[in-house]
């Protein structure tokens, strides 16, 4: 019979069902008989013994939570009868050891990448558009819609199809309801355009809401922001639009930019709006200029870079009862592999990090970076409560609905994505990560702001685990969906690359699962396989305007 429940730590005093578990049924664990007080639902959380009120709820071995009442020993813990606790926090001395997994199977692999001047490497080469202003978004937009379409990295055109279809069914007097949309959706062999450079992996464009009309400092980070974009291995030119009168103006961000890199030698073409003679000659200049700036970035060529070279991040979004079980810990192992290579992993999501922030300070290998984290998450928790919000408040209701009840249930299993190594570096936002080894990256738990700051520092691949399914990529940094369970893979299979799912049947161990993201990860880099969710175009950017975000 396969494994009914789990303990995920030997201090924990609340087990994880496996599958839906039925009031009344007996559970043998250890030395524990329990019998089930009502149904417990997969991915869900029952008490090992009676608790009274204010008892401590333990699960990863922190506390996760606190009974709000008598919990009887076999009931599930909810959100009715517990609450979000966690452990104070502070720095004291640590002599934290760490046992690296053996990484003899890779110590000679490469991956083929895009080598840059100042010696990073790229795991793709694209051309990046940035507005220094919300206004000059539609012309993004225009000129997105003419590159794409021909130059031959416009997605599927089957939504254009299938339209033109309901409209001709419509026209006809037939009834639309009758028309497959499975066959009016399959490929079709204008799908697949041929694309005119070989070596441009995608023309990106960074879309935003701001530069403008908010406050000086809002502007001041998003040029940050925007120049670490620019900067990123993964780009090989920029093309930067702006309307002319903005806060953020351009002069600002190349002064960002060279702060980033003073020997910036990419292509670097800059258009303003309020100088030209016409918005259609803007346009037309800023579309001729980029084809030159594409036909000098196509003679760069993939070649081999060892692994040391690999910078990831970690994130999970639309987390189920599962992720800090199979997708977080086996991408946590992962993370190991890289570290122990000499690569850095990127951990962002701070207020994903409530409750395991004490392990994370012992774990931290230099007081003065102990410090900054410390600072970084009470500064956040005071904007966020100063709003009348707390971190508490995170758990989605999908999250809820899935087993994740407290925020600090859901840290604690959210931060076994970065491994069990030290942290070298703690990193504000858009700082950027120049130390190998573990980073912790200050961003919200909101999916698209989180991966915006660690494509920010510089990831350039990001493993985005998911329980529940979460349609999210970026414009720079492919990102590489990684399921907890095996039904979200089969029913969303479009937008899942990995399927942790195994580690949950018992087919696969932790390790085995690491090993396997690893190879992904290595094949993803070198351009062998492309991640569904470049494949979608998901190309989701929002900066963090550092006001209350969870």
């Amino acid at each position: 019979m396969k494994q009914q429940v789990v303990k995920v730590h030997p201090d924990d005093n609340v087990l994880v069902a496996l599958r839906d578990l039925p009031k009344g049924e007996t559970i043998i664990f250890e030395d524990h008989t329990i019998v089930l007080q009502e149904n417990i639902p997969a991915k869900h959380k029952f008490s090992m013994a009676d608790l009274n009120q204010a008892d401590a709820v333990i699960m990863y071995g922190v506390l996760v939570g606190k009974a709000q009442g008598f919990i009887s020993k076999g009931s599930r813990i909810s959100t009715e009868n517990t609450k979000h606790a966690a452990e104070p926090f502070s720095y004291r001395p640590s002599h934290y050891s760490w046992k690296a997994p053996d990484v003899t199977a890779w110590k000679d692999k490469t991956f083929n990448g895009y080598h840059r001047s100042d010696g990073r490497v790229g795991t793709a080469n694209y051309w990046l558009f940035i507005p220094t202003v919300f206004c000059e978004n539609r012309n993004l937009d225009v000129i997105r819609e003419a590159l794409h379409n021909e130059l031959g990295y416009a997605i599927t055109d089957k939504y254009k199809r299938y339209t033109r279809q309901l409209t001709a069914a419509y026209k006809n007097g037939l009834d639309i309801a009758a028309l497959d949309a499975g066959t009016s959706l399959a490929q079709h062999p204008s799908d697949h355009t041929d694309r005119l450079f070989k070596n441009v992996d995608g023309i990106k464009f960074l879309n935003h809401q701001g530069g403008c009309g908010g406050i000086r400092q809002d502007a001041a980070v998003l040029s940050k922001l925007l120049a670490a974009y620019a900067d990123h291995p993964n780009v090989g030119g920029v093309t930067v639009m702006s309307l002319g009168c903005q806060n953020l103006q351009v002069a600002d961000f190349k002064q960002d930019l060279l702060a980033y890199n003073p020997h910036f030698d990419k292509p670097l073409y800059i258009f303003e709006q309020q100088q030209s003679q016409s918005e259609e000659q803007l346009i037309a200049d800023a579309i001729r200029k980029t084809f030159e700036g594409l036909i000098e970035i196509n003679k760069l060529e993939r070649k081999p870079a060892s692994l040391d070279k690999l910078c990831i991040g970690v994130k999970c979004g639309g987390s189920d009862g599962f992720s800090g079980i199979s997708a977080n810990p086996a991408v946590g192992y992962c993370s190991d592999l890289v570290v122990a290579l000499g690569g850095k992993i990127l951990l962002a999501e701070f207020p994903e990090l409530c409750g395991v922030e004490q392990e994370l300070i012992d774990r931290t290998e230099q007081k003065e970076a102990a410090e900054k984290f410390i600072h970084l998450m009470k500064r956040y928790d005071t904007i966020v409560t100063e709003a009348g919000s707390s971190f508490s408040m995170n758990p989605s209701p999908g999250n809820i609905k899935d087993g994740l009840i407290t925020d600090a249930m859901k840290s604690a299993g959210a931060a076994r994505k970065g491994g069990t190594s030290p942290v070298v570096d703690v990193l504000d936002y858009t700082e950027p990560a120049v130390k190998p080894g573990l980073n912790l990256v200050c961003t919200p738990g909101n999916d698209v702001e989180a991966t915006t700051g660690k494509a920010a520092s510089g990831a350039t691949l990001i493993l985005f685990t998911t329980g529940l399914g979460t349609p999210t990529g970026n414009p720079v940094c492919p990102t590489i969906k990684v399921s907890t369970n095996s039904n979200l893979t089969k029913r969303m299979n479009d937008i899942i690359d990995i399927d942790c799912g195994p580690v949950i049947e018992g087919e696969k161990t932790i390790a085995q699962m690491g090993e396997e993201i690893l190879n992904y990860c290595i094949k993803a880099a070198s351009g062998e396989i492309t991640p569904k969710a470049v494949l979608l175009n998901q190309d989701d950017f929002i900066p963090w305007k550092r006001g209350v975000s969870l």
